[in-house]
């Protein structure tokens, strides 16, 4: 990889697009802030000015990828609208798309172990990432009587855990497995299979 320079008074993004790098080639855990500061084109030194450690440098990370991912789930919403069934699988059609762009978010976001309530900040990125997914799955439901209807955060959750799973298994080009249809169709279908189960869409939609 190339050593990446930098511009006065931008060196804490530098940094993180550096961490961003290293995270996608060699997981989370796999570099160390002194391979962060070269990649930037730095001294290691200069690193704890601005991040107290690996961890607080992935978390930075973690929390651009929330809020660039609630922007780009809040867009599929809406693209959706006024149809509840179109907003609610453009936003699965989403997040696999997100998975695949920005791949060092994603993990940094998902899989390095950092803890969403590690900041204020992060918490409420992530928070609102969800809240997005909960809109959309509580509009699906509101034809259903309110004592019948399931809770929006109980379905909205277990798309999001199939949309991480079609991501994990079969849209990061894990070596040696290959999807037998591609990952944006497995979703959809899981997700209609899903819905028409709880009764969220008719049977022929």
């Amino acid at each position: 990889m190339s050593k990446r320079g930098y511009h006065h008074g931008n060196l804490r993004q530098a940094l993180v697009d550096a961490a961003l790098e290293l995270i996608e080639a060699k997981g989370p855990t796999g570099f160390t802030l002194s391979e962060a500061a070269k990649q930037a084109g730095v001294t290691p030194a200069a690193v704890y000015r601005h991040f107290e450690g690996r961890e607080d440098l992935i978390a930075e990370a973690a929390l651009q990828g929330y809020e660039m991912f609630s922007d780009l789930m809040e867009y599929a919403y809406q693209s959706g609208q006024p149809s509840a069934l179109a907003a609610f699988e453009a936003t699965g059609r989403a997040y696999l798309a997100f998975a695949r762009k920005h791949p060092g978010h994603y993990i940094a976001m998902f899989e390095s172990g950092i803890s969403i309530n590690r900041t204020p900040e992060l918490a409420a990125a992530a928070t609102r990432a969800n809240g997005v997914l909960e809109k959309a799955a509580g509009d699906l439901s509101q034809h259903i009587p309110a004592h019948k209807r399931p809770p929006a955060s109980m379905f909205s959750a277990h798309i999001w855990a199939m949309s991480h799973g079609v991501v994990e298994l079969f849209a990061r080009n894990s070596p040696g497995r290959a999807s037998p249809f591609p990952p944006e169709d497995l979703l959809e279908s899981g997700i209609g299979i899903y819905l028409r189960g709880l009764g969220l869409v008719a049977p022929d939609s």
